[in-house]
């Protein structure tokens, strides 16, 4: 029963983020420390896969793991960008980009530290999931994480990358 609602607020969700223009919400690069526009962390005409995540979130970890495992093998399949994003507060910023070092990521690793871009895109709860368009527009979204669920995001991914 849990599964099933959360699978009804996941398309409620995907229905109304669909389509909309990225919003111009300020997040934080972990690496560099400067702020910048959510919608110009998309590169235009690429698509872009971004996974909301926090350090405190054990399905969030693993999904992230298992993409950057998969990634140098899904890089000779499709044309896209990986980026992640973490919820934490700013008193954890520290701790996400110790994080972010420690496990090798080779992607861009941003911070929203108000929540402000959580709010913006309306969603509750990480591991969240997001595919933008090669025209920088939501194609696709999902909430939670089960082993083996990148499978269906890259799938999402190939559609798009190949898509004129």
């Amino acid at each position: 029963m849990k599964k099933l609602l959360l699978a009804v607020a996941g398309l409620f969700l995907a229905i109304n983020l669909h389509a909309q223009d990225l919003p111009k919400t300020q997040i934080k690069d972990l690496n560099s420390g400067k702020k910048l526009a959510f919608n110009d962390v998309v590169e235009k005409g690429k698509v872009t896969v971004i996974s909301f995540w926090a350090t405190w979130c054990i399905p969030c970890k693993k999904e992230i793991k298992n993409i950057s495992a998969a990634l140098p093998a899904w890089k000779k399949e499709a044309d896209f960008n990986y980026v992640t994003v973490s919820i934490d507060e700013v008193r954890a910023e520290g701790i996400a980009r110790t994080y972010a070092v420690s496990q090798g990521w080779t992607f861009s690793f941003y911070i929203d530290v108000n929540s402000d871009l959580k709010r913006s895109l309306n969603f509750q709860s990480v591991p969240f999931t997001v595919i933008i368009d090669k025209n920088g527009k939501i194609a696709f979204s999902h909430i939670g994480y089960e082993e083996g669920g990148e499978a269906e995001v890259f799938k999402k991914v190939k559609e798009l990358a190949a898509a004129k």
